[in-house]
């Protein structure tokens, strides 16, 4: 329900106060990216029968991983277990730009041609899973009280979807608020269709990370009014095609990510 209540409220919101201009046909862009949500949820159902509230019980029963060996404050421990699973997602992003056999699953993501709440949801099958793999992973070494991870779950879930909005926010309240959480400004970025700056500003919820490991980029270098989203081989209808979508990971490599990702300088860092 949280879920739902989230997507209709950032759907609302873009269309009283959006932030671009959308370059598609938005009833067909939502059906395609719309499915996927639809196939994603199937199959980690299918696949995975404990998600990783249930790991952290298992862990939690058995005494298995980290949080559970160190006598923490039951508030400090979810805190502290929230931003270090928030932390590795991070990292997972990074390392789905990095490696190119992930990159193929990735792509998908950053191939739609605009940018709104459902592309917060336009994940190839293919990553969700290995996405909850690696989940489950993180859940049985660090031990997390079940409650850390559900937080972090619903935080996730819900600032991905704003921070995917198109929406518009007041400059001096994006400045502040991405002191907490990344905005849609700083994210948008990360969907720029210029190498440099999609493979910056990967945090979804906590805009720490990218501050902290040198992949923060405050503003695109042709402002968000002119930058292009998506990639530079994918463009047009097609990209939202929902077939097009689950067999792009099976094409031809022809468009790598850089092995490393420039560090933003000069006028692209914040100075707030």
């Amino acid at each position: 329900m949280i879920f739902l209540g989230v997507l209709i409220i950032m759907a609302l919101w873009e269309v009283a106060v959006p932030r671009r201009a959308l370059t598609q046909n938005k009833p067909f862009r939502w059906f395609g990216n719309l499915g996927i949500v639809a196939l994603n949820t199937v199959l980690v159902r299918l696949l995975f029968p404990i998600l990783a509230v249930g790991a952290a019980f298992w862990a939690e029963q058995n005494a298995w991983g980290l949080f559970n060996w160190l006598a923490l404050p039951g508030w400090l421990e979810v805190a502290v277990a929230a931003a270090l699973l928030d932390m590795i997602v991070y990292w997972q992003h990074r390392l789905f730009h990095k490696i190119p056999l992930f990159w193929r699953l990735h792509r998908m993501h950053h191939a739609d041609p605009d940018f709104d709440v459902t592309t917060a949801l336009r994940f190839h099958p293919l990553e969700m899973a290995l996405s909850m793999v690696i989940k489950l992973g993180a859940v049985a070494i660090l031990g997390p009280a079940a409650l850390a991870v559900l937080i972090f779950e619903v935080l996730l879930n819900g600032t991905a979807m704003f921070n995917h909005g198109n929406v518009s926010l007041p400059p001096g309240l994006d400045r502040w608020l991405r002191l907490v959480v990344v905005t849609p400004d700083m994210h948008r970025v990360h969907h720029s269709i210029e190498a440099a700056e999609y493979n910056s500003n990967f945090g979804f919820n906590l805009p720490w990370w990218d501050r902290l490991f040198g992949s923060y980029r405050a503003q695109p270098a042709l402002g968000h009014d002119e930058m292009q989203i998506g990639l530079p081989n994918y463009g047009g209808s097609v990209c939202a095609n929902l077939i097009w979508m689950l067999v792009l990971p099976f094409w031809s490599l022809d468009h790598e990510p850089p092995r490393t990702a420039p560090r933003p300088q000069g006028k692209y860092h914040d100075e707030g």
